[in-house]
C-alpha cells in the first residue's frame, strides 16, 4: 500500500538543545588549474588530531554517537563538506561510507547532488567532486563547515564568500583527475591531504541536529520501503533491512555505501538561483530557512513532525504537537524535497 506524505497528527514529547552558529569569516578563491594525482586511500582515525584526552565520554556533533572513552571530539580541522555528483555518470562514488551525515539537494534538470559531511573520520579518495550551489549556504553554515568543490558560477561564489564559507577547488592540495573516467565526473579529492589546508586550533563543531536516544523516538507508522521524488527525473529509493536503511538506487561503490540509521525528509521551498547551467536549464535554489513539514524514518517506523530554521546559519529544529523532537544518535541522511512536489510512496 502507499501513503501520502504528510497527513495525520504529530505527537510525542522531547526537548531541543539550541545551538550557537557563528559563521566562518575566511574564504579561499577557486583556481582553474588541474590538481596532481595520488593513490593514497588511508583514513585519518576519529579523534586522531585531538589536543588532549577528555576526562569523560564526548559525543560526535554530526552523529550524536558517543566517542570512545579517552577520545576527544575537539579536532584541529572543521567539518568538511564534499559536493558530490549523484547521477549514474558518477558511479562509482567513493568515500560515502565514511561520511557522518549526508544531505541530498535538488539541482538543474531535476537531478540531485550530495553534500557529504566528514568530521569524525576523514577518508582518502572522495568524489566525484562537483560544483557548489547557493542552496549549500543553509546546509553547511550551521556547523561552520568548509566545502570541497569543483567550483561554482560567479554569482554563487560571490554569495558563498559573503556567507563567510571557506571552500577549496580544483588546483588545491589533494585534488586530482582520474583519467579512467570522463570529465566532469573524474575530479576527486584525497581528503586527508585537502583537509590539511583547514588546520585550526582544536575545537568541537556545533551539533548538526538535536541528538537523543532510542527512547526519544516514538514512531507509530510502520514504513520499511519509501520512494522520495525530487522531480520527474529522479526519485531516491530506500528500504529498511532490519538494521539500516539501504539506498536501492545508490551510485556508490559496492561496500562503500552510506547506510543511515535515520532518514529525515524535509519539505522545502524551491526558488530560482537566477542563472542557467551550460545546457540552458534554470538552476534551482533550495530555501532551507523558515518552516515546513518533516518525516522521520527510524528502525522501520515513521514519525511526522515540523521543521524550523530561523535563518540560514541556524540549526534545524524538529517538533511535534507534543513538543521538541530529538533524532536518535547515529548516521542520518537528509532529503530536501520540493514542498510542491509529488508525495512519497511508502510501504509497511
Amino acid at each position: 500500500m502507499s501513503a501520502q506524505l504528510f497527513s495525520g497528527p504529530a505527537a510525542r514529547p522531547a526537548r531541543i538543545v539550541r545551538l550557537a552558529t557563528p559563521l566562518i569569516a575566511a574564504s579561499l578563491a577557486l583556481t582553474a588549474c588541474g590538481g596532481g594525482s595520488s593513490d593514497d586511500t588511508s583514513d585519518k582515525g576519529a579523534g586522531s588530531t585531538s589536543a588532549s584526552a577528555p576526562a569523560k565520554p564526548e559525543s560526535w556533533p554530526l552523529t550524536g554517537v558517543q566517542a570512545p572513552l579517552g577520545t576527544t571530539t575537539k579536532l584541529d580541522h572543521p567539518a568538511i563538506v564534499v559536493k558530490m555528483d549523484n547521477t549514474e555518470a558518477s558511479a562509482p562514488q567513493l568515500g560515502l561510507s565514511k561520511a557522518d551525515l549526508v544531505t541530498e539537494e535538488l539541482v538543474e534538470g531535476g537531478l540531485t547532488r550530495l553534500a557529504a559531511f566528514f568530521y569524525s573520520t576523514i577518508p582518502g579518495t572522495v568524489g566525484p567532486v562537483r560544483s557548489m550551489r547557493a542552496s549549500d549556504i543553509g546546509i553547511v553554515t550551521p556547523v561552520k563547515a568548509d566545502v570541497v568543490t569543483s567550483g561554482a558560477a560567479p554569482v554563487t561564489i560571490s554569495r558563498i564568500k559573503k556567507a563567510g564559507i571557506t571552500f577549496y577547488g580544483e588546483g588545491s592540495k589533494g585534488f586530482f583527475r582520474d583519467n579512467s573516467r570522463h570529465a566532469p565526473y573524474n575530479l576527486f579529492s584525497q581528503l586527508t591531504k585537502t583537509i590539511t589546508l583547514a588546520k585550526q586550533e582544536p575545537q568541537t563543531v556545533p551539533d548538526y541536529l538535536s541528538w537523543g536516544t532510542e527512547s526519544d523516538f516514538v514512531g507509530v507508522e510502520p514504513v520499511t520501503q519509501l520512494a522520495v521524488p525530487f522531480s520527474y527525473s529522479h526519485t531516491t529509493q530506500w528500504k529498511y533491512d532490519g538494521s539500516k536503511y539501504v539506498n536501492l538506487n545508490s551510485n556508490a561503490k559496492k561496500g562503500d555505501e552510506f547506510t543511515p540509521d535515520t532518514i529525515l525528509v524535509l519539505r522545502v521551498k524551491i526558488g530560482d538561483a537566477g542563472y542557467l547551467d551550460p545546457a540552458g536549464n534554470p538552476v534551482p535554489e533550495t530555501k532551507l530557512v523558515g518552516t515546513g513539514k518533516a518525516l522521520v524514518f527510524h528502525k522501520g517506523q515513521l514519525e511526522r513532525a515540523t521543521w524550523t530554521k530561523s535563518d540560514l546559519g541556524s540549526p534545524i529544529q524538529l517538533s511535534t504537537e507534543a513538543g521538541a523532537l530529538k533524532i536518535p544518535a547515529g548516521h542520518t541522511w537528509i532529503e530536501l524535497v520540493p514542498d510542491n512536489g509529488a508525495a512519497l510512496t511508502m510501504k509497511p
